[in-house]
């Protein structure tokens, strides 16, 4: 009987172990720091009720499967920190430091975080009659890289070869997580990366910028932009690059001509160091002794002669090297192109063109506009007859039409004395005398003459004689009543005309 009750003991006791009291450790999942800072570990007992007695508080690291006791809280022991982590690792709350401790709360703070720090931890409490309860925590830990930007050499010289080669060193090292390297700069360069692993688990990101120095590349800004993380790191150079002149003669405008003045030729060089030498010489001959010679400019004194006509060269040094630079004068009788003026401004000449292009389209539009008023004027003028009256047009030769008339048909009948070899000349048919004056009002008929014209009415009022013109005319056709005749013989319809 009495093995039976203490076997339903010892079940009851392990149930209780087990769970279902409600007892707990309360932890963070996840912590990190950076090397060299202070992190806590929060480690906190959640009592049941009635409360469990706490008999010991064991902090341990837990690495690769292995763990390693860290700290250790008793309340009758007291607490006690283990090596290597003696001097960094602390109990949070002085309570539990005390002679009774309270060891609900043994949050733990590492101080001075290494990379070996970077582990699983974990803060299990032993308990009467409850047994064991534990949770646990992973802690990271950080390295912060040490970020530098190096020139290759200070001063970098540029080669005629124009081979390629490494200006800027940008260097994140020590880094963990690793960092990331690019480039800012106008250079026409490449950059090279590479990334090297430490034993201690961080990690070196070297990068270098590769470029062909010249004269382009001198006095450029190169920038190395590091990436940690959500940090930039800025670093910046300017390039020194020394390179040979770069020369170039200045002064010859095509434009030399016999007896001009005041001509010179100026040598100059782009160069770094500075050109230390110029040197002049004329290729097909030796320098007119009518030119002086100041540092890079050659002086022509006097009017130019044909003497002057040669091919000139310059040579400037300086500690990297010699250049040359060369110009072929020649000289003219006279002047081919004139001296030109002084320049418009773009911005100002374009608004000019097309003002003056738009006036020009309006006056051409305007002169369209008069040559057309003017033919339908001249066409609207071209009939100036009567449409209201059956006239024909008699007279002088005028027609209301105000042109010619037509040439009146040669007579039928006009005769040539055959005996004669004087010009031909016709003679009147039917009259023995000719035209007898003193029958005839030439005064009268005079004042007819000045008339542009006079009607069929008007000449049939007048008393003319049979014998007023010897020639014979065909009888003139009749004209239809809406037809109207023209300078030129033909008629038209008054009807077609105003169509």
């Amino acid at each position: 009987m009495a093995v039976c009750v203490g076997m339903w003991m010892l079940l009851l006791l392990a149930l209780h172990v087990q769970g279902g009291s409600g007892q707990s450790v309360q932890m963070d999942s996840s912590k990190s720091g950076f090397v060299g800072s202070q992190v806590e570990l929060r480690c906190i007992f959640s009592n049941s009720n009635p409360p469990v007695k706490i008999s010991q508080v064991t902090w341990q690291k837990l690495l690769n499967g292995t763990k390693q006791n860290v700290a250790i809280a008793n309340p009758a022991l007291g607490v006690s920190v283990l090596q290597p982590f003696k001097e960094r690792v602390i109990f949070k709350q002085a309570a539990v430091r005390h002679r009774t401790p309270s060891l609900e709360d043994t949050t733990i703070v590492f101080s001075n975080l290494q990379l070996s720090d970077e582990a699983a931890y974990i803060c299990e409490y032993t308990t009467f009659p409850a047994g064991n309860r534990e949770n646990m925590v992973n802690l990271t830990v950080y390295a912060r890289p040490m970020t530098r930007m190096t020139l290759t050499t200070p001063t970098i010289v540029a080669r005629s070869q124009r081979r390629k080669m490494t200006v800027a060193t940008c260097v994140s090292a020590n880094g963990k997580p690793p960092s990331v390297i690019k480039w800012d700069t106008r250079l026409k360069g490449e950059a090279t990366f590479q990334e090297t692993r430490n034993q201690n688990g961080t990690v070196t990101v070297r990068s270098n910028y590769v470029v062909i120095p010249g004269r382009e590349t001198h006095k450029q800004k190169l920038t190395c932009i590091v990436t940690y993380r959500n940090e930039q790191i800025k670093d910046s150079v300017v390039l020194n690059v020394q390179y040979e002149p770069e020369v170039k003669i200045e002064g010859f405008d095509g434009n030399w001509y016999l007896n001009r003045q005041n001509v010179q030729l100026t040598c100059r060089a782009d160069a770094n160091p500075p050109v230390t030498i110029y040197q002049w010489k004329l290729l097909n001959g030796s320098i007119p002794s009518n030119v002086e010679i100041k540092n890079n400019t050659l002086f022509f004194k006097g009017p130019v002669t044909y003497d002057l006509a040669g091919s000139y060269e310059c040579r400037a040094t300086n500690g990297i090297g010699t250049r040359t630079g060369i110009v072929d004068v020649n000289i003219t009788e006279f002047p081919n192109h004139p001296t030109p003026g002084p320049e418009i401004p773009e911005q100002q000449s374009n608004p000019a063109a097309a003002i003056g292009g738009a006036v020009g389209g309006v006056a051409l539009l305007g002169v369209a506009a008069i040559l057309l008023f003017v033919f339908l004027r001249r066409r609207q003028r071209t009939f100036k007859g009567d449409y209201s009256t059956k006239k024909h047009v008699f007279g002088n030769g005028y027609s209301k039409a105000g042109g010619l008339p037509a040439h009146p048909p040669m007579p039928k009948n006009l005769q040539y004395p055959d005996d004669s070899d004087d010009e031909k000349k016709p003679a009147q048919i039917g009259v023995t005398g000719g035209f007898e004056g003193g029958e005839r009002d030439f005064d009268h008929e005079a004042e007819d003459l000045k008339r542009p014209y006079f009607t069929v009415d008007e000449g049939e009022s007048r008393d003319y004689d049979e014998r007023t013109l010897a020639f014979q005319y065909d009888p003139e056709p009749e004209i239809a009543d809406d037809m109207i005749s023209q300078t030129d013989g033909s008629v038209i319809s008054k009807k077609e005309w105003y169509v």
